[in-house]
């Protein structure tokens, strides 16, 4: 007894720590650790907890010594009856000194250190005292230990206020917590509590009616949380409180930004979306930076890597973001042309999917259609080391090379880095930090709540509108058209060379959201491109994810390329992107061998090949710059030169700063809208 630690000591000892998170509408995802609940004193435990843990464990409990000599004699003749112990005859100050001192194993020597134990908890505490630390440290199945914990995880709110029916299913658990754990088995679980209601009665601690009163098979048990595509989320933010909070022995509750109906629907859209073989990640952030849904793959079950936050892979052309941010920030405008030709910078020669240039075009249609040339001229004008500056500003958080390749996306770049560098654009140039933790509490006590910083201005707004009117055109006529989903959208595509990975990054509506699809041994992917399966898996999720918003209109109203361009995959010098396909002079996808099928230049009928066994007939012309005469030439129309007053140079050199008076976008709308009318199925 003198070698008994106080009262307050035991209270006190370690259990270790519990952590349950909540998602943004409250509901317990994850529960981590031992579940230790609020410790409750004798005053605060229901008396009908009190009650029937004594009637169902050791009715005779107020009046022994700490072993009951008529419970040890009827388990010796259960023991002799059947052969082995079937029912113990521990009392609950022996089942207190093997849980606070002892183990679980049932050899004599463990009962007889345990008999000792009990006489000296009797002699050294009170019989609530005992009670009190029973109640609060025995195990009741599911991870929980302590009665708080058990109705916190089994019914959902603290145990201060059981009813009568849940402290019979809580005081039947301590027999066989895990065969009558409620989760395992409900109905188990309620015959139990049955049984308990019955020996409270006949132990006179509630009556008869009382009995019949507790309506054990009405009880709503708490759902269980969700263990799959949510541990994504949590093993990313839980580690984030050791540098948030100091506490590491109290409980705590940890309230989180997650949406679970978001989340379920970013897990959909990710299976069904993902090409055979590929894994795929999501991050979806609201406009303060709020992570309200991660996926970082297709099974958290099989494989824990989170690909939303961990894996690094190449962005392609979806880096050209940030090419294009400090191409405005230099000051370039949308409307600005620059020449799309072949260009050779230190060695490195990017060329255009379709193998051809377009001559002068704007920024516009450069960035729609994904111009390699055109953002390779733009890298080396504003410099690359102010690329890779621009990308660091706007959170990517690996290493940023300064090749001149780099503006084709060769660095390799975080999904959920990515993803606040595009809610950036949206937040019009303010930096948004993802954040997943919203408050912490302690025993009933909030120890720390996340403020959003607002302050950081990376890009001045009106470069920030800019960049959104390119990203509009981009999914609206250029390589991310299958990422509409009925409200307006700005983002962009990404694929990398042989389309080993796959990028849609867009917002729309308050929301932003990151798309990455590839094979994590980065083989390629037949058929994969940032606007195919990443932007379908986008769509998927943001439509349902934005329709109770209210639709917003950018700053900006999206204005229509100059003309249509064949969408353009990031290709380098070299191998053609996906590796197996090549294109003819209209952009159409040929086979690798084959000669391209010419057509007439007049009318557009295909010019039949000749056998072999006839005369060969002269070479097809070559190619066709696809200028403004190419489309007169093809629609039939009569070429109206402009008077020599009127006429606006295309090329690059125009003054920047000189005089805007409009005809030039008036002159490149007229034409898009006439070839428009001409060609309405193309």
């Amino acid at each position: 007894m003198s070698q008994l630690p106080s009262f307050d000591s035991l209270k006190s000892s370690p259990n270790g720590q519990m952590i349950r998170v909540h998602a943004a509408d409250g509901t317990v995802i994850v529960s981590m650790g031992p579940s230790f609940g609020e410790w409750l004193p004798y005053g605060q435990i229901p008396k009908v907890m009190r009650d029937a843990t004594v009637s169902v464990e050791d009715r005779r409990f107020r009046s022994h010594i700490g072993v009951d000599p008529v419970g040890v004699a009827r388990s010796v003749k259960v023991r002799y009856d059947r052969g082995h112990w079937t029912q113990g005859g521990s009392t609950i100050t022996q089942q207190l000194a093997r849980t606070v001192f002892l183990n679980n194993q049932k050899k004599f020597g463990r009962k007889f250190r345990e008999a000792i134990l009990a006489f000296a908890l009797e002699w050294k505490f009170t019989k609530d005292q005992i009670l009190e630390l029973y109640l609060n440290k025995v195990y009741y199945g599911g991870g929980a230990y302590g009665i708080d914990a058990a109705s916190r995880k089994f019914f959902g709110h603290g145990a201060d206020h059981l009813s009568l029916a849940e402290a019979a299913v809580i005081a039947g658990l301590v027999k066989a917590p895990s065969n009558y754990s409620p989760t395992a088995d409900a109905e188990a679980a309620m015959g139990r509590a049955g049984v308990v209601l019955e020996t409270m009665q006949e132990t006179g601690a509630i009556t008869a009616s009382e009995a019949a009163d507790a309506d054990v098979s009405g009880l709503k048990l708490a759902p269980e949380p969700k263990q799959n595509s949510v541990r994504y989320f949590t093993d990313w933010a839980l580690p984030q409180l050791d540098t948030l909070i100091d506490e590491t022995t109290e409980p705590l509750e940890v309230w989180t930004t997650l949406d679970l109906t978001m989340q379920r629907q970013a897990d959909d859209a990710i299976r069904a979306n993902a090409p055979p073989g590929a894994q795929g990640a999501l991050v979806a952030l609201d406009r303060g930076g709020e992570v309200r849904a991660m996926v970082g793959g297709k099974d958290y079950v099989s494989s824990i890597y989170n690909r939303a936050t961990q894996a690094v892979r190449q962005p392609g052309s979806a880096f050209k973001l940030f090419v294009y941010l400090a191409a405005l920030e230099a000051g370039h405008k949308p409307e600005d042309s620059i020449v799309d030709e072949p260009v050779t910078i230190q060695g490195w020669s990017p060329r255009n999917d379709s193998r051809r240039n377009s001559g002068a075009v704007s920024l516009r249609t450069a960035f729609a259609y994904s111009l390699n040339t055109i953002a390779a001229k733009l890298g080396q004008e504003v410099g690359f080391n102010t690329v890779a500056d621009m990308a660091r500003r706007f959170g990517i958080t690996t290493p940023v090379n300064t090749h001149p390749s780099m503006v084709l996306g060769t660095s390799e770049v975080r999904v959920i880095d990515m993803t606040r560098a595009f809610a950036s654009v949206a937040s019009k140039g303010v930096a948004v930090t993802p954040y997943g933790i919203t408050r912490v509490t302690a025993n009933g006590q909030t120890i720390y709540t996340h403020e959003v910083d607002r302050s950081h201005v990376l890009v001045a707004p009106y470069v920030a509108a800019e960049m959104t009117d390119l990203l509009q055109t981009a999914v609206n006529t250029g390589t991310g058209r299958a990422a509409q989903i009925g409200r307006p959208v700005a983002g962009k595509t990404g694929t990398t060379s042989s389309s080993k990975d796959g990028w849609f990054l867009g917002f729309s509506s308050g929301i932003t959201t990151g798309v990455w699809m590839g094979r994590d041994d980065a083989k390629p992917i037949a058929g994969l491109h940032g606007g195919t399966a990443p932007a379908r898996a986008w769509a998927a999720f943001m439509k349902p994810a934005t329709a109770n918003r209210p639709i917003e209109q950018f700053d900006t109203k999206v204005t229509l390329p100059e003309w249509q361009l064949e969408p353009d995959e990031e290709s380098y010098f070299g191998q053609p992107d996906n590796g197996q396909m090549a294109v003819d002079a209209d952009g159409n996808p040929i086979e690798q061998g084959q000669p391209p099928v010419p057509t007439d230049a007049q009318t557009g009928d295909t010019i039949p090949r000749p056998d072999a066994d006839q005369p060969q007939a002269a070479p097809a012309p070559p190619p066709q710059q696809m200028n403004q005469d190419w489309i007169d030439r093809v629609t039939g129309r009569e070429r109206r030169e402009p008077s020599p007053a009127g006429r606006q140079p295309l090329q690059r050199d125009v003054p920047r700063d000189g005089p805007r008076d409009g005809s030039r976008d008036q002159v490149q709308t007229q034409r898009f809208q006439s070839d428009q009318e001409e060609r309405p199925n193309q």
